[in-house]
């Protein structure tokens, strides 16, 4: 049987995680610095646990006034501080509730620089390295994400998405352009199925792209975050595909 994960953003202030953690399997949680604070991140990380979803580590640029969506040009040691700092401190609170994290997936304007970039990738995988060699890498399916993570000896999950638009090239449709939401519940679950079982989505521009679906994500700050989550879910399993964390 088909196994896939289903993921979503959390303890990023929506107010609807409680909610989201009956539909979901892994939860990516905001570790303050474009969202989220000491206290939301263990209320979180608890709460995941008593739901019995995987708790992943969701490590930002410092940009809480634009949610982590600004693209920045840092260092490569600049960018392995930050996420071993996130990294770290998720992983203490995990500790801490007497759990582990189990994996990480960079944030935003960080995930999409790093999707197209080897020396940021690289920068990140190598953090995630340090502060766990047994950390599961979440990655945009068909990146140098996944390349460099597995090259430093990380397992990788690869990344599709249910609430975003594809460009031909693979990457995700930029915020900026009008058709990157998909908001209609609908397209999300054909688009959904496609990628699992058909292996493929279709772009922006029609053509078709080859993508691995080891996890789907749903934003969980989308004005249909809740619903699509409940209908995604619903959508596999009656599909025959089984919903598991990673």
């Amino acid at each position: 049987m088909k196994t896939v994960d289903l993921n979503c953003d959390m303890g990023e202030g929506c107010g609807n995680d409680a909610e989201l953690m009956r539909y979901i399997t892994s939860a990516n949680i905001a570790c303050g610095f474009h969202a989220g604070t000491p206290i939301t991140m263990r209320q979180t990380a608890e709460m995941a646990l008593q739901s019995g979803v995987a708790i992943g580590a969701h490590p930002s640029y410092r940009d809480t006034e634009n949610f982590g969506r600004t693209p920045m040009n840092l260092a490569a040691r600049e960018v392995f501080d930050i996420v071993v700092e996130q990294v770290a401190a998720m992983s203490e609170v995990c500790r801490s509730i007497g759990t582990r994290l189990n994996h990480v997936k960079p944030h935003g304007a960080l995930y999409n620089q790093a999707a197209k970039d080897p020396e940021l990738s690289a920068a990140i995988a190598d953090a995630v390295r340090s502060v766990g060699d047994d950390l599961i890498f979440f990655g945009l399916a068909g990146s140098i994400m996944i390349s460099k993570a597995e090259e430093l000896g990380l397992r990788t999950a690869s990344e599709v998405f249910a609430d975003r638009t594809y460009q031909s090239d693979g990457s995700l449709t930029p915020r900026t352009q009008p058709d990157a939401l998909i908001e209609e519940e609908r397209t999300a679950i054909a688009q959904v199925l496609g990628m699992v079982i058909a292996k493929s989505v279709t772009s922006t521009d029609g053509s078709v792209v080859p993508v691995i679906a080891d996890t789907i994500c749903i934003h969980g700050d989308g004005k249909n975050a809740v619903a699509f989550a409940k209908a995604v879910r619903s959508a596999l399993l009656g599909s025959g595909i089984a919903i598991n964390a990673i």
